[in-house]
């Protein structure tokens, strides 16, 4: 039997939530964007009041996830810190994605010298772990959440940017393109009408994954001190708050760990269950 080659299926919506993983993730997505845009009123306490309970408090009725070191509601800081974080993942990834998708196509369409320049630049800065040269970049920006998802979008570049050149190059050499350059279609209008559309859902998974990235980041650099700062909550901030007393009071550090892990997970989910929709490969092996 020969081995025929099986075009990519289209993403619809309805067939992708009955998918179970996207069904997963988008359930579990949901419950976390609803608790962000719902967290001022669903909030029983403010999460910037001191002294709302007794200081280290655990887990009970009053305080569904304790109290933090200052006797602030945890419960209420974590629904809160939600808006920070998913905040910040979501700037950042678009503003990444955006600049690294554009510059992606625009070096599969350079002259053979000048790709061979770009990517070479390109390369260099993704040899750096995107959370260590964001890192560096808060460290020379200053503090704070803005800079944060500035400095977290630029590490997210050159990844997009690589990837998008790959999928692109592929697409490049496809007889469709040849036709539209003899026919004298302008490279632009190649890049936004025709190449784009086609590797459109693979550039949607690997978003999923660079919004995973983006939060684990924000969490990370609020963690150190250089994202979002105090007494503004976001899930790395209460983690860092609450490390020296781990041994006392763990709840401090065990529910906004689990708030990244369920939303980094959600995002993974979706991200690998429109990976199976649309893949041929995994298509040929199911079936």
């Amino acid at each position: 039997m020969t081995d025929t080659a099986l075009p990519p299926r289209r993403f619809r919506l309805p067939a992708a939530l009955r998918h179970w993983s996207i069904a997963t993730g988008a359930v579990i997505l949901a419950v976390v964007v609803l608790a962000a845009i719902l967290a001022p009123w669903v909030a029983p306490y403010d999460p910037f009041r001191m002294g709302s309970g007794p200081r280290l408090s655990p887990p009970g009725a009053a305080h569904w996830f304790g109290t933090d070191e200052l006797g602030r509601d945890l419960f209420s800081r974590v629904l809160l810190g939600a808006r920070a974080s998913l905040g910040i993942g979501l700037a950042a990834v678009v503003a990444g994605l955006g600049l690294g998708v554009s510059f992606g196509l625009v070096i599969a369409f350079c002259p053979a010298r000048l790709k061979g320049l770009l990517l070479r630049i390109v390369d260099v800065v993704y040899s750096f772990p995107d959370t260590l040269l964001a890192l560096a970049l808060v460290a020379f920006l200053g503090p704070g959440a803005e800079n944060a998802t500035l400095a977290i979008a630029i590490s997210l570049i050159p990844f997009y940017a690589r990837v998008t050149y790959g999928l692109a190059a592929v697409e490049r050499a496809k007889p469709y393109v040849e036709a539209a350059q003899i026919a004298g279609t302008a490279p632009t209008r190649i890049m936004r009408v025709q190449v784009l559309p086609n590797i459109l859902q693979s550039l949607i998974v690997i978003g999923s994954i660079g919004f995973s990235s983006a939060i684990l980041s924000a969490a990370g650099l609020s963690f150190l001190g250089l994202g979002v700062q105090p007494p503004s909550p976001e899930w790395g901030s209460i983690l860092a708050s609450g490390r020296n007393y781990i041994a006392r009071a763990p709840w401090i550090l065990i529910f906004p760990g689990l708030a990244i892990c369920l939303t980094v997970l959600s995002f993974n989910l979706i991200g690998d269950g429109i990976r199976d929709l649309t893949d041929p490969k995994g298509r040929r092996r199911r079936g």
